[in-house]
């Protein structure tokens, strides 16, 4: 079947958020980071980076390459607020609509195409309906599948409409670095590179076998995105796989190594795992506690498995903390990580014992405040001290705008 996919790009997005938020900031070179002492440069403006500040550089760096640099707290409401808000301009367009990224979704506009046209007139009203709702910018890439559209959405930056059309693909593809396909990283990509595979003109043509040999069950799969060949649907919300595991990780803004203050934000990360699986009407099996330490590269996660179902914050809590006792810690702690996995989704249930229903009792009541009023306007008394700090500080690459996947951030 052919297809007509689009993948749309917001351009420096977060960056361009704040400057249309804050006219003073409108063609300066600026840096959005995290609130923490530890921070990387999450994007920066595209005045910036013709100075050579790339995202995830330190800030120290950013600031050496362009001493002129402004640096801006980012704001992850403002974010995920206006990313809900453009998807749904998508969704005038076609229901098909995935969410790649906070700034990036595919639409198949395959059925589409008899009400308004062509994919290039869908994607002219979409830019300039974004132009005039928010400001910003994005670009968009028109392909016969997913793969070359967002490939196509890379190439003409900032603003951009690139159109591949399956006469161009083999063109297009044969001196293209294999790094730029959407799904090769730098591990595989050098990988590759050992093999003297460096385009994805010489990866189509490489022997399957060769492939398969090198990278078990992938190699065949390798071959064709070489191609060009992409067969995989866009997976509208509602339509995706059930989610296997619900989690949270946090760096810490220093390193600790305090017995009390580890707990302390081992609670925090349960609650927010407790939290975000009640709301979703899921309960798991297996706890998973992850540990980076202050070396950065030292690391270890644990898990274990109950005989029961689980979505209790302290529950949670009391589980990863007995992890957390089995082993002992060589270094202050960077980074902690909890979640929940071997789940199953369920009607709620009323425990047996009074003991239970009060607990459970108090928890809902607690969920309903929160999520009137704010994620945890209502909390564990431990917490209190570090309840301006709650929440997710990094926008995680699942995040989407509906569902299990969508986070309460700060």
């Amino acid at each position: 079947m052919n297809r007509t996919i689009l993948h749309i790009d917001m351009n420096a997005f977060f960056a361009s958020v704040e400057q249309q938020a804050d006219p003073a900031l409108r063609g300066k070179p600026i840096a959005v980071v995290g609130s923490g002492h530890r921070t990387v440069i999450t994007t920066s403006s595209y005045e910036a980076r013709a100075k050579g500040v790339k995202t995830g550089m330190a800030l120290w760096e950013g600031k050496r390459v362009c001493p002129e640099l402004i640096v801006v707290i980012g704001d992850n409401r403002k974010y995920t607020y206006t990313s809900t808000r453009i998807n749904e301009i998508f969704r005038d367009y076609t229901p098909e609509v995935e969410v790649f990224s906070i700034d990036e979704s595919w639409l198949d506009v395959t059925h589409s195409l008899g009400i308004f046209g062509s994919a290039e007139t869908i994607a002219y009203q979409i830019k300039a309906r974004i132009r005039h709702s928010f400001g910003i910018t994005c670009s968009i890439g028109i392909a016969p599948n997913k793969l070359l559209a967002k490939l196509a959405s890379d190439l003409h930056k900032p603003d951009g409409l690139t159109v591949v059309k399956p006469e161009d693909v083999s063109r297009l593809l044969e001196r293209m670095p294999v790094g730029e396909l959407c799904g090769i990283g730098k591990k595989t990509a050098y990988q590759l590179k050992v093999m003297s595979i460096n385009t994805c003109g010489e990866l189509g043509r490489c022997d399957e076998a060769r492939l398969t040999r090198k990278f078990g069950i992938i190699g065949p799969r390798l071959k064709e995105m070489g191609q060009g060949i992409d067969h995989s649907p866009v997976v509208p919300f509602g339509a995706e796989e059930e989610v296997k595991s619900v989690g949270h990780s946090r760096t810490l803004e220093r390193d600790i190594s305090d017995p009390g203050e580890i707990r302390r934000f081992l609670l925090q990360l349960s609650e927010m795992v407790g939290s975000r699986a009640r709301r979703y009407g899921v309960s798991g099996k297996t706890v998973h506690l992850y540990v980076r330490y202050a070396d950065f590269f030292s690391s270890w996660g644990k898990q274990t498995s109950l005989k029961r179902y689980i979505n209790l914050s302290d529950e949670i809590y009391a589980t990863a903390l007995g992890i957390l006792e089995t082993v002992e810690l060589t270094q202050p702690v960077r980074l902690l990580g909890v979640s929940l996995s071997n789940l199953k989704h369920h009607a709620e249930q009323l425990p047996l014992f009074e003991d239970e229903r009060k607990k459970l009792f108090a928890t809902q009541a607690m969920d309903k405040i929160n999520a009137r009023f704010g994620n945890m306007v209502v909390t564990y008394g431990s917490l209190v001290p570090d309840r301006e700090k709650a929440g997710s500080h990094v926008i995680p690459p699942s995040w989407q705008p509906d569902g299990i996947k969508n986070l309460t951030v700060t």
